[in-house]
């Protein structure tokens, strides 16, 4: 089998970087060692797998050579371990069929999360922070650190609008499909007559630009300088602390007033501008190219309908997929991973099918 072939290679290479690691001239090599390491660590999961379907493997083939032995009590042990060894071989080989699709290179980036308000008014600025709560407990539940870079609330208390870094581990592979138009299906505080309204809020999960990935140039920027506005406070309104970049080739424009300083504010908006000239660039590269993360989440355009949060049903359900599950409560909480976890099996799937398509062709 050619994937067999492979994971023999991958296996190979997994133990040269072991040897490697070993070695006193890596190790006395900062940078050296740390590539290695990693280069290391993205292989480990693949070569445990391959080395536990390579025991299994040769226990169902010990098992199988039984059933030529003359005692009946030998071969009925044999076709008992047979029978839990099969379904359990065939386990593993679909669970290395999906480790070895190529990854998404942008997995293991943190993300800018931006949260607005859409149509609905008021109750769409309410439903924006309930979702950027949402966001927030499911990043402290996996260890991520949220900064808000930028937030405009509303007079009933919502927000109009949130930027927020989200940094950890893999934060963009169980983000990346968070993207997109999310829905609210419920009965507004201000609503007298106790009918259910309809309104949305954009999400848009971008991943975070390396300097190196990214170079701008000093020349192309604009940087202006303003009071803070927002609660309370004595630098509130007093010094100009906050930062407004114009990006003058793209016409981008990136403002931060979270920090009370201004040098902090100028580094967390162009962090914000970074990613998001790195999102210009990929969407270049996918009009050429025609990337696979675009025909695997339509076109990126948020007016894309892609969750509808149904209250009085305590319903949330996701539109790509077809799931629904009667856990809004939850959801609302922070706990999404049934829903991530289903987005990512089925999307590893749709490239797992792909593959094989191709492979017939």
């Amino acid at each position: 089998m050619q994937y067999l072939d492979k994971l023999a290679e991958i296996e190979s290479r997994f133990e040269s970087l072991t040897a490697q690691m070993a070695d006193p001239a890596v190790i006395n090599d900062g940078e050296l060692y740390r590539k290695t390491a990693k280069a290391r660590s993205e292989l480990e999961e693949v070569v445990a797998k391959y080395r536990e379907w390579k025991k299994v493997a040769a226990d169902l083939e010990g098992a199988r050579q039984m059933l030529q032995e003359s005692d009946p009590e030998l071969r009925q042990l044999a076709n008992e371990d047979i029978a839990r060894l099969e379904p359990e071989l065939a386990r593993l080989e679909s669970e290395l069929r999906l480790l070895l699709l190529p990854r998404d290179p942008l997995d293991d980036k943190n993300v800018m999360l931006e949260v607005r308000a859409g149509t609905g008014g008021d109750e769409a600025t309410l439903f924006a922070a309930e979702i950027f709560r949402m966001y927030t407990r499911f990043a402290e539940s996996q260890g991520w650190k949220v900064e808000v870079t930028s937030v405009s609330e509303s007079a009933v208390g919502g927000l109009k609008e949130v930027i927020a870094l989200i940094s950890g581990d893999k934060v963009y592979s169980k983000l990346k499909y968070e993207s997109g138009v999310h829905r609210v299906q419920r009965v507004p505080q201000t609503e007298q007559q106790g009918r259910v309204h309809t309104s949305a809020v954009t999400v848009a999960v971008l991943p975070e630009a390396d300097e190196v990935e990214v170079k701008i140039d000093p020349k192309d920027l604009r940087i202006d300088t303003f009071c803070s506005s927002g609660p309370g406070g004595q630098s509130v309104n007093t010094t100009y602390s906050a930062v407004r970049i114009t990006h003058i080739p793209t016409g981008l424009v990136v403002s931060c007033q979270d920090e009370k300083s201004q040098i902090k504010n100028r580094a967390k908006a162009e962090r914000v501008l970074r990613s998001r000239l790195y999102e210009l660039e990929l969407q270049k590269q996918q009009e050429k190219i025609g990337a696979e993360r675009k025909s695997m989440v339509g076109t990126g355009d948020r007016s894309e309908k892609i969750r509808t949060y149904n209250f009085p049903q305590n319903r949330v359900t996701d539109h790509r997929i077809g799931l629904t599950l009667h856990q809004l409560d939850q959801v609302m909480d922070g706990r999404l991973e049934p829903i991530t976890d289903a987005l990512i099996a089925y999307y590893q799937a749709e490239k797992l099918k792909q593959q094989t398509n191709e492979s017939i062709q």
